[in-house]
C-alpha cells in the first residue's frame, strides 16, 4: 500500500469513513524514517526527490561538526554515545541520531585547539611540585629525543605518555612574540566550570542541530550555561531512577 500523507484515507471528524473518489498522487507520498544509527560503518544514501532535487539519507554515522559557541570554534569530532532524547527513551536505547538528541562527543579536537589558542592544557589535574621535578629530571637525564620518549612510553602506559608529553611541551621554548600573543588572549579567557570538568573526562555533552535523515550530516553544538545545567539535571535524575530500579 505504501506510506501516504493524504487525508483521503482518514476518517471524518464525526468518525465516518470517506469515500476514496480519486487515485493516490505522487505528491502525497511518504517515505520510511531513516533511523540513523551510531556506527563506525558510515553509510549515506542519495535520494531523488520532487523537482529532481536531492536529499542525503544518513543510515549510519559516527562523526559530525560541532560548534563551541562561546569560543566561536567548530571542529569535526567523533560521536561517542547518545545519552538523552526528550521525545523518546527508545531512541537512546537504540542509539538513534536525530535532531535535538543529546550526545557525548570526543573532547580531544577542542582540547587541542584550546592549547594552541591559549597555551593552556584544559581539564588536566594539577600535579604536585615533587612530581613535576621528577618528570623534568627524567627528561634531562635520558639521552633519548623527547618525541621518541613519548612514543616509547605510549606503548607501555598511555596515561604516563600524556603526562610526559605535557612535560615535553613545557620544555619546548616559545618565541617572545608567541608568548605575548598567548598572554593577551589569556586576559579575556573564561570557561564554564561544568565544561572544564567534562574536558577532564574527555567527553563533552552536545546537541544535534542538523537532520541526519535529510542532509546526511550529524552536526550540532556543545552545550553551555543554563542549557547544559538543565540537561545535566535530567541525566542525573535518569541515572538515579536506573539505580533505584536495579
Amino acid at each position: 500500500m505504501g506510506i501516504s500523507r493524504d487525508s483521503m484515507h482518514k476518517r471524518r471528524a464525526t468518525g465516518g469513513k470517506k469515500k476514496a473518489w480519486r487515485k493516490k498522487r505522487k505528491y502525497e507520498l511518504g517515505r520510511q524514517p531513516a533511523n540513523t544509527k551510531l556506527s563506525s560503518n558510515k553509510t549515506v544514501r542519495r535520494v531523488r526527490v520532487r523537482g529532481g532535487n536531492v536529499k542525503w539519507r544518513a543510515l549510519r554515522l559516527d562523526t559530525g561538526n560541532y560548534s563551541w559557541g562561546s569560543e566561536a570554534v567548530t571542529r569535526k569530532t567523533r560521536i561517542l554515545d547518545v545519552v538523552y532524547n526528550a521525545s523518546n527513551n527508545e531512541l537512546v536505547r537504540t542509539q538513534t541520531l536525530v535532531k535535538g538528541a543529546i550526545v557525548q562527543v570526543d573532547a580531544a579536537p577542542f582540547k587541542q585547539w584550546y592549547l594552541q589558542h591559549y597555551g593552556v592544557e584544559i581539564g588536566r589535574k594539577k600535579k604536585t611540585a615533587s612530581k613535576k621535578e621528577g618528570e623534568h629530571s627524567t627528561l634531562k637525564n635520558s639521552h633519548v629525543e623527547p618525541g621518541d620518549l613519548v612514543r616509547l612510553i605510549s606503548l607501555s602506559d598511555p596515561e604516563v605518555a600524556m603526562e610526559t608529553e605535557t612535560a615535553v611541551t613545557e620544555e619546548t621554548k616559545k618565541s617572545k612574540h608567541v608568548q605575548r600573543k598567548l598572554e593577551k588572549r589569556q586576559e579575556d579567557r573564561k570557561i564554564d566550570q561544568h565544561i572544564e570538568e567534562q574536558f577532564g573526562g574527555g567527553r563533552l555533552l552536545a546537541a544535534i542541530a542538523s537532520r541526519p535523515g535529510q542532509c546526511g550530516r550529524c552536526d550540532g553544538y556543545i552545550l553551555e550555561g543554563k542549557e547544559l545545567e538543565f540537561y545535566m539535571k535530567k541525566l542525573q535524575k535518569k541515572k538515579g531512577k536506573g539505580a533505584s530500579t536495579a
